[in-house]
C-alpha cells in the first residue's frame, strides 16, 4: 500500500508551516506512543478512530494531508482510510519520526503541545507573576483579601481543587472574576493542574486590564502537592452570574487586547460563505460554557470552551493554517480566546455582527458528522447474554477507549485496539463467534469488516453498544479483566487524578520549563506575544 501515495519530505511539510499554507500533518499513532516522541505540529489522529474524526476535524476533503508513524506502516493504513472517506491530497512523511529526526526536525513529547510551548513562551517575554503554594497556602491561612480562580474544566475542578478555589474555565475570566473580587485591592490567584492554563489565564486578565493584583499559582496543584500541601475534592463552586453593565465592560476590554493580536472581523455573511467554501478550511467554535451551547446555538458552530480551545488547539483544529471563527453573544470570551490563537500564529477571526445572526436558536449538545456505517450482521443485547452462558463458543471484543473499559464493560469482554486487533486475536482463545461493541457500537460497525477478514469466525456487532446493554438492565463488571492489547490508547498526564508519583510531576515540570528553547530550535511555530 505504501506505493499507493506519494512521500512527503521533512522539507515539504516545514515549508508548508513556514509558509502558512493549509496542512493536516497527522500522527496515526495511539495517543501514549504520539506522547513519547512526535515533531510540534503533528496532531494526534489514531488510526483506529479515524472514520469518528475526520469529517469533523478534516472538512475539507482536499486539504493537504501528511499522515506520519514510527514505521509500524500505520501511516500507510491511514492514508487509505482517508482516501476511502473521500480525502483526495494524501502524502505519507517518509521514515517516519526517525526521518524527521535524521532531517534535523526537533522532536516533543506529552500532549497539547504547541499550546504548553506557547505558554512558557509567554511566561518568559511577559515575565508572568506568580506566587510558590506555599505563599498561597500562608495567604490563605492569614485570611488576606484572596481570590483563588481553577481555569480547568468543571470535571477536572471537582476530581481536585485548591483549597476555596472557584471555578472559572479561562476564558470566562475577564467576564466573570470582576464580580467575585471584593475591591480593585483583591489579589487574584490563577491556577490551573500544572501551568500553562495559569499562565495563559493570568496573563488575559493583566492584558484586559484588569486593576487587581494578579498572579499564578506556580506549578499549580502540582507545586500545591509537591509542597506537601492537601487538596480538596468534589468541589462544585462554579462562576457567579453577570449584569449587562459588567458584561459590555468585559467585551470593550477584551477587544482592545484582541486588536492588539491582530484578531480579524466577521459578519454572517462571511459566515454563510465559509459555511459553503470548498477551497478553504474553515472551523466554526461556539466558545461559551457548554451549557449555554446546548440552551441555544448558531447553525454550523462547534462547542468548545474559549480556555480548552487555547489548550487543546491541534484536537478540534488539526489543519495547521486554517481559517478560525469564534462565537459569543457576550464577545468577550471569544475576543480573549480570539487574541490567543492569533499570537499562536491562526487567522482567527470573531463573529462581530452577533445583533444580525440568527438567534441562537439550534438546541442540543453539538452533533459530530460521521460518514455512512455499513450495513454488517447485528446482535441484540438479550441474544448477546443467553450467547454467553457458552463463553467457550464467543467472545466479546470492546473497542472503546481503555478508561471507559475500566469503568465498565459487559463481564468477559475483551479491551481490543482496533488498530492492533491482528495481535489481540492471537490473545483471545478460539471461538466461533466474535462480538464486536464499544460505547455505542458506531466505531465496531466501521471495524467489522477488516476484523471479519481477519478471522475464520462469524462477526457481528452489538446494537446499540455497551450503552444498549447497560439500559436493558444487564450487569457490567469493571477494572482490567481482559486486555488483549496494551491501554496505549491514553496517555496519562502526570498532572491529571490523585496518585501521581512525585518524581512523575516534577519530570513535567522540568520538561515544560525546557519548551521555550525547544520551540527556538524547532523554528515553525511563527508565535508571538503582544
Amino acid at each position: 500500500m505504501a506505493g499507493e501515495f506519494r512521500q512527503a519530505s521533512y522539507d515539504h511539510v516545514r515549508t508548508a508551516l513556514l509558509e502558512r499554507r493549509e496542512i493536516a500533518f497527522l500522527d496515526v499513532r495511539e495517543e501514549d506512543p504520539h506522547a513519547q516522541s512526535h515533531p510540534l505540529f503533528a496532531a494526534n489522529f489514531p488510526l483506529g478512530r479515524i472514520e469518528l474524526n475526520a469529517w469533523a476535524t478534516l472538512p475539507r476533503r482536499s486539504v493537504p494531508i501528511v499522515t506520519i508513524d514510527n514505521g509500524e506502516g500505520d501511516a500507510e493504513r491511514a492514508a487509505g482510510k482517508l482516501a476511502q472517506l473521500g480525502y483526495n491530497d494524501i502524502s505519507v512523511f517518509s521514515g517516519g519520526i526517525a526521518g524527521w529526526a535524521a532531517a534535523g526536525g526537533e522532536l516533543f513529547r506529552d500532549v497539547n503541545v504547541p499550546s504548553k510551548a506557547f505558554g512558557e513562551l509567554v511566561e518568559a517575554r511577559r515575565h508572568t507573576p506568580s506566587f510558590t503554594a506555599e505563599e498561597v497556602k500562608d495567604m490563605l491561612c492569614a485570611g488576606a483579601d484572596v481570590v483563588v480562580v481553577d481555569v480547568r474544566r468543571f470535571d477536572e475542578y471537582r476530581t481536585m481543587n485548591i483549597p476555596g478555589s472557584t471555578n472559572v474555565p479561562g476564558a470566562e475570566l475577564i467576564l466573570r472574576v470582576p464580580a467575585l473580587a471584593k475591591s480593585p485591592a483583591t489579589q487574584i490567584i490563577v491556577n490551573c493542574a500544572g501551568r500553562t492554563r495559569s499562565i495563559i489565564g493570568t496573563q488575559s486578565l493583566i492584558n484586559a486590564g484588569l486593576p487587581n493584583p494578579v498572579a499564578a499559582l506556580r506549578n499549580g496543584t502540582i507545586g500545591w502537592t509537591l509542597a506537601g500541601q492537601t487538596l480538596q475534592h468534589g468541589q462544585s463552586r462554579r462562576f457567579p452570574a453577570v449584569d449587562r453593565n459588567t458584561a459590555e465592560t468585559a467585551a470593550i476590554a477584551a477587544r482592545r487586547v484582541a486588536d492588539r493580536a491582530g484578531v480579524k472581523r466577521a459578519a454572517w455573511a462571511d459566515v454563510e460563505v465559509w459555511l459553503e467554501q470548498r477551497e478553504r478550511t474553515t472551523y466554526f467554535f461556539d466558545v461559551r460554557d457548554p451549557s449555554e451551547y446546548e440552551a441555544g446555538h448558531l447553525p454550523g458552530f462547534r462547542s468548545v470552551a474559549g480556555g480548552q480551545l487555547v489548550q487543546e488547539t491541534e484536537m478540534v483544529a488539526p489543519v495547521r493554517g486554517a481559517r478560525i471563527v469564534l462565537a459569543d453573544d457576550l464577545s468577550a470570551r471569544a475576543e480573549m480566546t480570539a487574541s490567543w490563537l492569533a499570537q499562536m500564529n491562526w487567522e482567527v477571526f470573531v463573529l462581530d455582527d452577533v445583533a444580525n445572526t440568527p438567534d441562537f436558536s439550534v438546541k442540543g449538545p453539538w452533533q459530530a458528522p460521521f460518514p455512512p456505517a455499513p450495513a454488517v450482521p447485528m446482535i441484540r443485547p438479550a441474544e448477546l447474554a443467553t450467547l454467553l452462558e457458552r463463553p467457550e463458543e464467543v467472545a466479546v471484543l470492546d473497542l472503546t477507549l481503555h478508561a471507559n473499559y475500566l469503568r465498565g464493560h459487559i463481564p468477559g469482554a475483551w479491551y481490543a485496539l482496533r488498530s492492533r486487533i491482528a495481535d489481540a486475536l492471537a490473545r483471545i482463545p478460539p471461538v466461533k463467534r466474535y462480538v464486536l461493541t464499544c460505547a455505542s457500537s458506531r466505531l465496531a460497525l466501521y471495524a467489522h469488516t477488516e476484523i471479519q477478514n481477519q478471522s475464520n469466525a462469524e462477526v457481528v456487532v452489538l446494537e446499540g453498544g455497551n450503552a444498549a446493554w447497560e439500559a436493558a438492565g444487564l450487569p457490567l463488571e469493571s477494572g482490567p479483566a481482559h486486555l488483549a492489547s496494551p491501554p496505549i490508547d491514553r496517555y496519562r498526564r502526570p498532572y491529571e487524578g490523585t496518585d501521581n508519583a512525585r518524581e512523575a510531576m516534577q519530570a513535567y515540570l522540568d520538561w515544560e520549563f525546557g519548551l521555550v528553547e525547544q520551540l527556538r530550535r524547532d523554528g515553525t511555530h511563527g508565535f508571538f506575544v503582544i
